[in-house]
């Protein structure tokens, strides 16, 4: 019965599942991890966008960094546009297709600027136009928008490229944008959601891009599945084996001529 079940076919099943069970033990593991990161991230979200409005300088200051746990929170600031530091955001999404994001800083009473993206608007005629921008009220505003932490290759996926017509830029790096600015900069930007007095037109205002826990925790279900299928597939094998080798050797045929019946199932299944 050994001979059969450590034949060379049968250890190489064996070396088989015992290879493939932990492999997807641990993928199971690894995808139930990424399932409980992005349900958090996805708290994280809503429960900040839920939350009520505070100022500027409470989550975020000049030279500073924005904490990952305040992104997506409401904010509020006083100021005066300035678009004569107004950049655009190149490829962007409204729900008109593909166009800009107009970012422009927002000098409060401090003296340092907010940068805020105002919105989506159209693209010009070519690649390399730079589109008509609605005008913003004069004088002093007050706004609230979506706290957002600095833009970079990494975090985007987007690749910071030069050669860009003049103002247009493709991901808000804030303290590579303040080196061309002649205030201190807050750090971080706000998508706007609100401003008083509002102008008519105005871009388009940008979507919550609302985070999703994926189907990581079904893809873990799935893995474990497989696991057991796995052994389950190994156990009927085995049984399978012993069984077949039990019964020739059980078989009222086999007296002396079967004796070599028994050997021959036995050297059959350690050449496979």
């Amino acid at each position: 019965m050994l001979r059969v079940l450590f034949s060379s076919r049968m250890l190489a099943f064996h070396a088989l599942v015992v290879l493939i069970v932990p492999s997807f033990v641990w993928l199971g593991f690894w995808q139930l991890d990424r399932w409980e990161q992005r349900s958090a991230a996805v708290d994280l979200q809503q429960g900040n966008l839920a939350a009520d409005p505070v100022p500027v300088s409470d989550l975020t200051e000049v030279g500073g960094t924005v904490d990952r746990d305040d992104r997506w929170r409401t904010v509020e600031a006083t100021g005066t546009w300035d678009t004569e530091h107004q950049f655009l955001l190149r490829n962007r999404d409204g729900s008109r297709g593909v166009g800009f994001h107009v970012l422009t800083p927002l000098v409060t009473d401090d003296g340092a600027a907010l940068l805020v993206n105002r919105g989506w608007i159209p693209p010009g005629e070519t690649a390399r136009d730079t589109p008509e921008v609605p005008p913003v009220p004069e004088g002093e505003i007050e706004i609230e928008g979506r706290l957002q932490f600095s833009e970079t290759e990494e975090n985007t996926g987007v690749r910071d490229r030069g050669g860009l017509p003049e103002g247009q830029i493709m991901i808000v790096d804030v303290d590579a944008l303040a080196e061309e600015l002649p205030y201190p900069v807050y750090a971080g930007y706000v998508e706007l959601t609100s401003q008083d007095p509002a102008p008519d037109p105005a871009p388009e205002r940008v979507a919550v891009q609302e985070l999703e826990s994926g189907m990581s925790l079904s893809y873990a279900v799935q893995w474990w599945v497989f696991t057991l299928i796995a052994i389950g597939g190994w156990v009927f094998l085995v049984r399978r084996e012993v069984r077949d080798a039990r019964e020739a050797e059980s078989s009222p045929e086999t007296d002396g001529a079967g004796a070599g019946l028994v050997e021959e199932v036995a050297d059959r299944a350690g050449r496979g």
